[in-house]
């Protein structure tokens, strides 16, 4: 009898004729329409809020190109997931909140990689949110101009970096940040961004005066050259300079660990407080926040939120961190470096 009325399901449901069609796939992300104005830039993800680096007309925008509309590269097997984008000319952040009995007020932008040449927006932006929203962490996409599309990663890219650091710190109060807690995570060449701006914001805001430029915080994963990669004039470390923390894989990633080391010697040679850096055995490039098969490499982004929490990121917003405290006592009283014994 049980067997009987079970057939009758199924076929009442019209299973014994075969499975329906499948519907289409509803809510892919779709890039906005080409006008007579200024692209306007479309959230990636729902309910993201997104804001123009730069107002119409701005001398850092190529007035022939900012109304191009961006390109989206979509996932082969994940409907509606955008994996990198390309033809980025009105740079933009894509702006998403904590959930406001959870939220500590800090902000994480996020910069991802693609050799200047794609943003993988999908997973070193994207996979990102909803990680840190469990932490009570806001998160900003930033989507930064590319070499690919005819401009000077170590110029525009950079600027756009800064400016989203600059324009996260000028939405504080309507947002609900902490202005103190605003800092920037690079992927590959994002962090080719994410570096420079934790050494670079003062020339940036000696040239764009106003709202600080200065990230509280640099993640730098699986680096691009940095500003103190060999072969380069490498800036003066500015008294200021916030902490960082540096991940990468070791041997099977050999010259981007090399990078890493770079920015990591540079800092503890002055002696910059709370620089973090591991360097795994195991692991290639990229992957993002990717389990890895369970090496340890996998576990990386437990170790940057151990960090972040152990500075103070992750207290009640408007508590001082002691990144800031030490920071502070950094720029009042510098170390003395010994020297070779």
């Amino acid at each position: 009898m049980r067997m009987f009325a079970f057939v009758l399901i199924v076929s009442g449901l019209g299973l014994g004729q075969g499975l329906p069609p499948l519907p289409a796939p509803m809510g892919v992300p779709k890039p906005g329409p080409v006008t007579d104005a200024p692209y306007a830039p479309q959230p990636i993800l729902p309910g993201g809020v997104v804001i123009p680096l730069y107002p119409p007309g701005s001398p850092f925008l190529k007035a022939d190109r900012v109304k191009e509309a961006e390109v989206y590269n979509m996932s082969a097997t994940v409907p509606g997931r955008i994996v990198n984008m390309v033809n980025i000319h009105n740079p933009s952040i894509e702006v998403h909140v904590a959930e406001k009995n959870n939220n500590t007020g800090a902000v994480i932008i996020l910069a991802a990689g693609g050799g200047h040449n794609t943003l993988y927006v999908g997973p070193e932006s994207a996979d990102f949110v909803h990680y840190f929203f469990n932490y009570g962490i806001n998160t900003v996409i930033l989507r930064n101009r590319l070499r690919k599309d005819g401009y000077d990663a170590r110029v525009d890219a950079v600027n756009d970096a800064l400016q989203a650091i600059r324009l996260v710190r000028s939405y504080a109060k309507e947002f609900n940040f902490d202005p103190n807690k605003i800092g920037i995570m690079g992927f590959s060449a994002g962090a080719e961004l994410s570096a420079p701006a934790a050494v670079e914001f003062l020339e940036f805001e000696k040239k764009n005066p106003g709202v600080s430029a200065r990230p509280d915080f640099a993640g730098i994963i699986y680096p691009g050259p940095t500003p103190f990669a060999r072969g380069r004039v490498a800036p003066e470390i500015p008294a200021n300079v916030p902490p960082a923390f540096i991940a990468s894989p070791g041997s099977g990633d050999r010259v981007h660990a090399i990078w890493a080391m770079e920015y990591y010697s540079a800092m503890l040679m002055k002696g910059v407080p709370n620089i973090e850096m591991h360097l795994y055995g195991n692991g290639v490039h990229g992957g993002a926040m990717t389990d890895r098969r369970g090496i340890p490499f996998g576990t990386w982004q437990t170790r940057f939120i151990e960090w972040f929490r152990d500075l103070g990121f992750l207290e009640k917003a408007g508590v001082e961190t002691k990144a800031a405290r030490d920071v502070a006592e950094f720029v009042k009283n510098p170390p003395k470096f010994p020297g070779p014994r």
